[in-house]
């Protein structure tokens, strides 16, 4: 679907770009709706694991608020914000690393739980990834362009 030229929804960007149209950039929705939802699954596994799953002292631990910086991320990666996504990226391989010394080094459901937090780690970094590259190409190209 093509927006009319005098739509109010057409950004600034837009309307200042040069006559030769860059080619537009391909959004990825699935991307970002992956993102969102293993993201929205860590937030909850890491605080299950530490109020009640698998917590290191019976009644939970203070390791809950880990799943702070996680809330922090997540209203930017709903919105599909760029800049967000990049922070949350870089973000998220702290959860991973986490995630793989747990799982190796703890027993029983603790360690399961830690690879499931990797799992979910991974698939939010790739997702955010494929999400934002088409923007970083675009940007790139505009920047050669000009």
């Amino acid at each position: 679907m093509s927006v009319p030229e005098d739509d109010p929804r057409q950004s600034t960007a837009e309307e200042a770009a040069p006559t030769a149209s860059p080619a537009p950039v391909t959004r990825r929705p699935g991307a970002a709706l992956g993102a969102a939802a293993s993201l929205i699954a860590l937030i909850v596994l890491t605080v299950a694991w530490e109020w009640w799953l698998a917590p290191l002292r019976p009644g939970g631990t203070a390791l809950v608020l880990k799943a702070v910086p996680l809330l922090l991320a997540l209203p930017g990666v709903l919105r599909r914000r760029l800049y967000t996504l990049q922070w949350a990226s870089m973000l998220i391989l702290l959860y991973f690393a986490e995630g793989i010394v747990r799982g190796m080094s703890d027993r029983g459901l603790s360690a399961q739980l830690g690879w499931l937090e990797t799992a979910l780690a991974l698939a939010f970094f790739v997702c955010a990834l494929a999400y934002v590259a088409p923007f970083k190409r675009a940007a790139r190209r505009a920047k050669r362009a000009a």
